[in-house]
């Protein structure tokens, strides 16, 4: 049995205040739902027995319609491909209560074999020499060893493995704060699985000898910057887990640039420079950290003079740690250092549903109303 194992993919995550000029959608999610299914297209080249998603399918209990038609295009590949999948819900994508429908049911009549663990209790399923059991995550914590209790573990050959969503005790100063956040007990990643598959922290690490989080397939926060992102390959039978890299948007951290006795033009032209020698890839979010940055520097650095960069990248994350500061805090930065007004103006033009005179309207409307609030916020600032 060789499978692959990822967790985390959050589709349907928006961030940063940039549109698709085609699609005139969100930037970032479209970038989150092309890259799974470039991700997809990898897996399938690898052949495994089958694909595990241990949670975090979906970013909210309500996905919005491309973010099911993208998993729906994924089935469908690896359906053709002769791939099950194997899904559990998360803490992100889990109903509050027993009473509401499920987005994975949805799922569920699709042709694929397709096996999704959604409704708060332990579910096994058989594929090959495997037998997987699935514990997705729960109401309330103490379901976890009500579920992991009714585990029969199978023998005459076959191996086990595990798929849960949770904290792992070990990592518990980790918390994610978010809802449903639960920890999971540390009897439950036992020794007596040949694989445990985990979701919901983002970083790919070993927890045992024999559990592992693949991590996100995506940089879904700045505070993942250093993180190696993609999935495992496993083979629980040797007891063999493998990294395999998948397509995701680079998050790149320029460093740390010293501004004491600096000009804030140089500062400027450093981060510009910076980020021409890295051959950043188009839309990719990139971090720099100004170190000593203060009042002496007047207004800091160019925004202007860093529009051309900002324009070639998804987004740019200036941090500023000040004189005895324990940790960097991001820079209040200008809103005039994004052309927000083009960007709705090229927005409005693109919309074919609208006749020349409703545009005209909104477009001017619209750009009066925001023009008058980044006045009020430009002065707020002052």
């Amino acid at each position: 049995m060789n499978l692959i194992h990822i967790a985390d993919t959050h589709l349907g995550l928006a961030a940063f205040n940039r549109l698709d000029p085609e699609s005139g959608m969100n930037l970032r999610e479209k970038q989150v739902y092309d890259n799974f299914l470039l991700a997809i297209d990898t897996i399938i080249q690898q052949k495994p027995d089958v694909l595990v998603h241990a949670g975090d399918l979906f970013d909210t209990v309500k996905p919005k319609t491309r973010a099911y038609t993208t998993v729906l295009e994924a089935l469908d590949r690896l359906h053709a491909a002769g791939i099950p999948f194997i899904v559990i819900a998360g803490n992100h994508s889990m109903v509050k209560t027993r009473y509401t429908t499920s987005p994975y049911e949805v799922l569920t009549y699709h042709p694929s074999r397709i096996t999704a663990a959604y409704r708060f209790r332990y579910e096994e399923v058989e594929i090959g020499d495997t037998v997987f059991h699935l514990i997705p995550n729960m109401l309330r914590v103490e379901d976890y060893r009500t579920a992991f209790d009714q585990i029969e573990l199978a023998s005459g050959g076959y191996h086990n493995v595990l798929v849960t969503h949770g904290l792992a005790t070990s990592i518990k100063d980790k918390r994610l704060a978010t809802v449903a956040e639960h920890e999971l007990d540390s009897t439950i990643l036992s020794d007596k699985f040949d694989y445990i598959a985990l979701g919901h922290y983002h970083r790919q690490c070993q927890i045992t000898d024999n559990a592992w989080y693949s991590g996100s397939t995506e940089y879904l926060t700045y505070g993942e910057i250093a993180d190696e992102k993609g999935g495992l390959m496993v083979d629980p039978g040797r007891h063999e887990v493998r990294h395999l890299d998948l397509p995701n948007t680079p998050m790149i951290d320029l460093g740390t640039i010293k501004c004491e006795g600096v000009l804030p033009g140089d500062i400027t032209e450093e981060i510009i420079d910076r980020i021409a020698k890295r051959s950043i890839a188009r839309y990719a979010m990139v971090q720099v950290t100004l170190d000593g940055l203060s009042r002496e520097h007047g207004k800091g650095i160019d925004m202007k003079a860093l529009s051309p960069v900002r324009e070639q990248l998804l987004d740019l994350k200036i941090r500023v740690l000040g004189k005895d500061a324990e940790s960097p805090v991001p820079l209040q930065q200008d809103v005039r250092a994004i052309d927000y007004l083009q960007e709705f103006s090229a927005f409005a033009g693109k919309q074919q549903h609208l006749i020349a005179r409703q545009k005209e309207f909104i477009g001017k409307c619209g750009y009066e109303v925001l023009q008058t609030v980044m006045e009020q916020h430009r002065e707020a600032t002052e």
